[in-house]
């Protein structure tokens, strides 16, 4: 569950399973007397306790903040907000409405603080096999998903970025389909 990154509160839920485990293991440990094994679970309970906290309090009031700052934009008459954090892991849908990728990253500028290109991951099953690929900021649009005017074909098609050297800039030629 924590290591699936499948959001703060999956992941705070992981480490309140964790933490029942560990507070299990502690409880034999006192029963039979095994010093060691409750001095390491003892740990092992402080250590998910933080994660708890972390990611079922901290990250997941941030990811509220974030999403709470989006929906008034929406409504009010600004630019529309999408959190950075819903950017990375987000499901990059294509225009026939179907899941063609998944966001790995987004680069941003140095330089006046614009998003400068997305990397998208595609094919392969769990990381293994995939190909990565750089989308254009305008190639997106960003709402209550992140979207495309491609399709799972045409993705597939755009050049493949090695996994450990990502281009300082991309062409605008690069992501064109």
């Amino acid at each position: 569950m924590t290591a699936a990154n499948l959001g703060s509160r999956v992941t705070g839920w992981g480490f309140v399973l964790f933490t029942v485990g560990s507070v299990a293991w502690s409880t034999v440990a006192l029963g039979t007397g095994q010093t060691n094994l409750l001095l390491t679970n003892g740990f092992l309970t402080l250590v998910n306790v933080v994660g708890i906290w972390r990611w079922l309090g901290r990250q997941a009031r941030h990811e509220e903040g974030s999403a709470a700052a989006a929906l008034r934009s929406a409504a009010a008459r600004v630019p529309n907000l999408f959190g950075m954090g819903m950017l990375v892991g987000g499901t990059l849908t294509g225009r026939d409405d179907t899941a063609i990728g998944t966001v790995i990253d987004g680069m941003m500028r140095c330089d006046g603080g614009g998003l400068a290109y997305v990397v998208v991951a595609e094919g392969g099953v769990g990381g293994v096999g995939e190909r990565l690929h750089a989308l254009r900021p305008d190639q997106l649009r960003f709402g209550e998903q992140i979207t495309c005017d491609l399709d799972a074909a045409a993705l597939s098609r755009l050049p493949v970025l090695a996994h450990n050297d990502w281009p300082a800039a991309i062409d605008s030629e690069i992501a064109r389909d």
